[in-house]
């Protein structure tokens, strides 16, 4: 078993190596190797993603990835800025279906801005399709206008695109899920305006007759949105598309008290998988020792479970998890009075602690 250690930028760096020393103490025969990516390896070798880097990930069995950006590349062309890097390693590996789970531990709810009531036991599982939709689309770009509102101006455009299947594929993903769940998908689109998403209710209809075990509920994004907030447990598994899917990801995240509890899993066909936490690089907390490594950390157990095919060491880690949130530990993020502030190597060396 081969795992690709991509720490990043940012906190990435931080939040990996605490990852990677949990990983250590359950003593599984696996390799390790890291490499730069991000903003880190685009001053390195001049790009974001290096032939190297891109190799390593290719030949791993599962990718834990760390997060990349810099407010200082953001003037660089855009095919050279660290956040490049995370999209092409979706399309290089083609990592279609994005597992964001959403669970409100119990000792966390105090953390959440919800009431405790609407959250208390929440567990949701956001799926999103990864490598196509208005981030992959083609074309894109800037031109002069030769119609709408002021002809003769410059404006930039995108496209927004799903083929039959591309859209068949995750929904599979979706129902099949469910079945391991409460049996319920919930699918977003905002059908009502745009044709791309018709498009996607109608072929997740159509493959939902596969699983007639399963109910299907459609739901338009705006609404998705506000329901999120207002009785996020009357979700199960939510499939969407690519942008839908990252702003919904992480407005649920914040269900669960804090974006830095929450992990990611990104999976191809072959269950080959990148394992990241689904907030960024934090330039501006970067270096303090005050990030919480337990998204990361909780994204290795699922890279144990789906891709490694280890379901015991993954309980483990996030029974371990769970035993120091009981403790009291706390890192600046989850932080409420009562509890004990940690940084993060004492966060990441509680979780060892707990592994026993």
């Amino acid at each position: 078993m081969k795992i690709a250690v991509l720490p990043g930028d940012g906190i990435g760096t931080e939040i990996v190596a605490e990852a990677v020393k949990v990983l250590e103490v359950l003593d599984l025969p696996f390799e390790m190797e890291s490499a730069l990516v991000g903003g880190a390896a685009f001053d390195a070798h001049g790009h974001p993603l290096p032939d190297a880097t891109l190799q390593l990930a290719k030949d791993a069995d599962a990718i834990l990835f760390g997060a990349v950006g810099d407010w200082k590349y953001d003037t660089l062309d855009r095919p050279l800025r660290p956040e490049q890097a995370i999209l092409g390693l979706r399309k290089n590996l083609g990592l279609f279906a994005n597992f964001r789970p959403a669970i409100c531990y119990e000792q966390l709810v105090g953390a959440s801005s919800l009431k405790p009531e609407l959250i208390a036991g929440l567990d949701i599982l956001i799926i999103r399709e990864l490598t196509g939709d208005i981030y992959f689309g083609q074309p894109r770009g800037r031109r002069v206008a030769t119609d709408g509102h002021f002809p003769g101006a410059e404006e930039a455009f995108d496209t927004m695109r799903y083929s039959r299947p591309e859209i068949e594929r995750i929904a599979h993903v979706a129902f099949q899920a469910a079945r391991k769940r409460s049996k319920k998908v919930t699918s977003v689109d905002k059908a009502n305006v745009l044709e791309t998403f018709q498009f996607w209710k109608d072929v997740v209809t159509e493959v939902h007759a596969q699983y007639p075990d399963v109910e299907l509920q459609h739901m338009y994004v705006d609404n998705a949105a506000m329901q999120l907030v207002k009785a996020p447990k009357a979700f199960d598994v939510i499939v969407t598309g690519n942008m839908f899917g990252d702003i919904l990801s992480d407005e649920a995240s914040m269900l669960t008290g804090s974006i830095g509890m929450l992990p990611s899993a990104s999976l191809n066909s072959k269950n080959q998988g990148l394992y990241e936490p689904s907030h960024g690089s934090a330039p501006d907390i970067a270096g303090k020792g005050v990030a919480n490594p337990l998204a990361t950390i909780l994204s290795a157990a699922m890279m144990l479970r789906f891709s490694l095919n280890q379901e015991e060491p993954a309980q483990r880690i996030e029974a371990a998890v769970q035993k120091v949130l009981a403790q009291g530990l706390r890192t600046p993020d989850i932080y409420s009075a009562g509890t004990t502030k940690v940084g993060t190597a004492e966060m990441g060396d509680a979780v060892v602690k707990a592994l026993g």
